[in-house]
């Protein structure tokens, strides 16, 4: 419930909750292996690895890729199986694997820059991930697709692939709600629509954001947060969707045939156009 819109990634977690138990295997139902999740920055990805533990009941682990490299020889590929045993010692549990590009970027070029050590510490992760038979559920979560080595993206990895688009018009009405709620406000007596119009290309962070700087305003006049205070701190942030468009665009035009959408209905970049055909 804290986590606004993604309500097609938010149902298929839900189907899958019951997923681990006996009366699943029973029923004939293989073990999830997970998810990997690409998009845009700031828009629920981590929140959703949280949150799931949360729903779900189990242990969330957050493997640093960063933390399995060492300098001696044979040391990282036995620190990534050693991660692999502790995750399936808790079992069943969650493995979340923050920014998974950059985790493992220089894949390709390992052979002419680390002795090969990243791509065999690589391997070592994605036939764990293929062949595993332990209830660890894995969660990653990735920004820039072109990063992505192409061996991970393979069928089997991973149960699904989920893009994460910029929150839709009814998305950022239920983001504004849950964080000024959060603040011990009743969304209510704030009008919804108008900061819904305002924060259009927003990402999730983004509309935290201008709540937070709302309050600072309001703090420091001694006054009560408004709809006006609101207005004004939207009105100075400047979204990711315009200094990174060319980005996103490209990002979308992956994810339309390799990805499934995370969110219903229409997305941000069609909201958008239909505003400037209405104009």
């Amino acid at each position: 419930g804290d986590v606004g819109g993604l309500e097609v990634l938010k149902d298929w977690l839900s189907k899958r909750q019951l997923a681990f138990s006996q009366r699943a295997r029973d029923f004939g139902l293989p073990l999830p292996k997970g998810i990997l999740m690409i998009g845009v920055p700031g828009c629920g990805k981590s929140l959703t690895a949280k949150a799931v533990s949360a729903k779900w009941q189990m242990p969330l682990l957050r493997l640093d890729v960063g933390k399995v490299f060492s300098s001696l020889v044979g040391s990282s590929e036995e620190n990534i199986r050693k991660c692999i045993r502790t995750a399936e010692a808790v079992a069943p549990s969650i493995l979340w694997l923050d920014e998974l590009e950059k985790g493992f970027s220089g894949t390709q070029s390992s052979g002419q820059t680390d002795g090969g050590t990243t791509a065999r510490v690589f391997a070592s992760f994605i036939t764990w991930l293929q062949e595993k038979e332990s209830s660890v559920f894995v969660i990653a979560t990735a920004n820039d697709v072109s990063q992505l080595p192409p061996e991970l993206l393979r069928k089997g990895r991973f149960d699904e692939i989920f893009f994460v688009d910029l929150p839709s018009s009814s998305e950022r009405r239920d983001i504004i709600s849950i964080h000024l709620t959060k603040k011990g406000r009743d969304p209510a007596s704030f009008d919804l629509d108008a900061m819904t119009t305002a924060t259009q290309g927003f990402s999730g962070s983004e509309v935290e954001q201008a709540v937070i700087s709302a309050l600072y305003d309001a703090f420091e006049a001694n006054e009560e947060l408004d709809t006006a205070k609101l207005l004004k701190s939207a009105r100075e942030i400047i979204p990711l969707s315009l200094t990174m468009k060319e980005g996103l665009d490209g990002m979308r035009e992956w994810a339309r045939t390799r990805a499934r959408r995370a969110s219903g209905g229409n997305s941000p970049s069609e909201e958008g156009r239909a505003v400037e055909l209405e104009i």
